[in-house]
């Protein structure tokens, strides 16, 4: 007891401590005490600030501690905790000595249920692209079997471009790559992503993208899996191919990609053919052209030939069928001839002239004039009647 009256007459004459005295005291005896500790308890009246701090309280059926987890420690985080979430923290025990209040500042914090805020974030805005039919597979395009010109989205440092130039080059060497450089991860690579594929949508005469990166932890992925940058990847203007990670790691912009590459390396043999394979192609079109050619060559001849023969058959058909009409005609022509007339006994008078004298009036007496008869003329003159 004695003790006790002489610390409080080292704070002051009266021997009385000043409530900041004791608060700043609580604190330091506090801090000095706990070190940082695991708490699980229920998130209750979370507030996130514009200075990008979150207050909340960390509740049991019995107590509650008030809790602040600053901008610094919580971007880190994909979402905010909700109320009513059961959460792991690990924070350094405090003092607010402006309240006079217990508090716990909070340098990570995760969830008690499967796969933690990263799973809830992951699943959430899942729920929201499905909902705007973004994960439909009936929108998802094929990929250009010959591109010319392919555009990546990716690190200019990480190892993930270095093996898209490697297979491109290996595979299709005509094709031209557009590399847009961009942060892959870290504070703000969300937004510089989302300005790398704007870009991308003014480019001409694009035939397919690549967006991605290498290998990472959950953390260093986690930019592929913001709802925006997923959004973003869903409006280019032509297939889109996404490679973030390893086989193992699913993004949301896998899900809105027309193909999703387990690698890199893989996205580049998708996007492009083999050279020798399509030089292997064209050379059995070729075979294949010539011999088709031929086949239709020889066909086309067999046709002519059938043709030809029928049109020779129709052609002489029509000819007989003339020349009999012709004799027909003939024969009549040869009926109504004056030469068959004459042979029947009739004769043909005719003047100097030539004229034919049909008439008794044209025979004056003593008219010279010529008889036809059928081998020959036979002069005359006309008598008197």
């Amino acid at each position: 007891m004695g003790q006790s009256l002489d610390l409080f007459a080292s704070v002051s004459p009266d021997g009385a401590w000043t409530v900041s005295q004791v608060a700043h005291r609580v604190r330091a005896v506090v801090e000095a005490g706990l070190e940082p500790l695991w708490v699980r308890g229920e998130v209750s009246g979370f507030k996130a600030w514009q200075s990008g701090h979150w207050y909340f309280a960390l509740r049991d059926r019995s107590a509650q501690l008030r809790c602040v987890m600053f901008q610094k420690d919580n971007r880190r985080l994909p979402m905010e905790p909700q109320d009513g979430m059961q959460v792991f923290i690990f924070a350094r025990p405090t003092v607010w000595e402006t309240k006079g209040e217990l508090r716990l500042t909070v340098v990570d914090l995760l969830s008690t249920e499967a796969g933690g805020l990263w799973q809830q974030a992951f699943e959430k805005a899942k729920a929201a692209l499905a909902k705007d039919g973004l994960l439909d597979p009936a929108r998802k395009r094929r990929l250009p079997p010959y591109p010319r010109r392919i555009a990546v989205v990716t690190s200019p440092d990480g190892a993930a471009l270095r093996d898209i130039i490697a297979v491109t080059r290996r595979r299709w060497p005509i094709a031209e790559l557009l590399v847009i450089p961009t942060r892959v991860q870290g504070e703000g690579a969300e937004a510089e992503i989302c300005r790398a594929l704007a870009l991308l949508c003014r480019l001409e005469q694009l035939d397919v993208a690549i967006i991605g990166r290498g290998g990472g932890s959950r953390e260093d992925l986690w930019t592929f899996n913001h709802e925006r940058v997923a959004r973003a990847v869903a409006a280019l203007p032509v297939p889109v191919i996404s490679a973030v990670g390893h086989e193992t790691d699913v993004t949301l912009c896998d899900l809105v990609a027309d193909m999703r590459a387990p690698t890199p390396s893989a996205a580049a043999e998708a996007a492009t053919p083999d050279r020798a394979d399509v030089l292997a192609d064209l050379g059995h079109l070729g075979v294949r052209l010539a011999r088709a050619l031929s086949a239709r060559t020889g066909r086309a001849a067999e046709r002519l030939d059938r043709v030809r023969d029928r049109l020779t058959a129709t052609v002489e058909r029509r000819l007989e069928r003339h020349r009999h009409e012709l004799a027909a005609l003939a024969g009549r022509l040869d009926a109504l001839s004056p030469l068959r007339i004459l042979e029947r006994g009739y004769a043909l008078a005719r003047d100097g002239d030539g004229r034919v004298l049909k008439r008794v009036a044209q025979f004056p007496p003593g008219l010279r004039f010529r008889l036809r008869v059928t081998d020959g003329d036979v002069a005359a003159r006309a008598g008197e009647s």
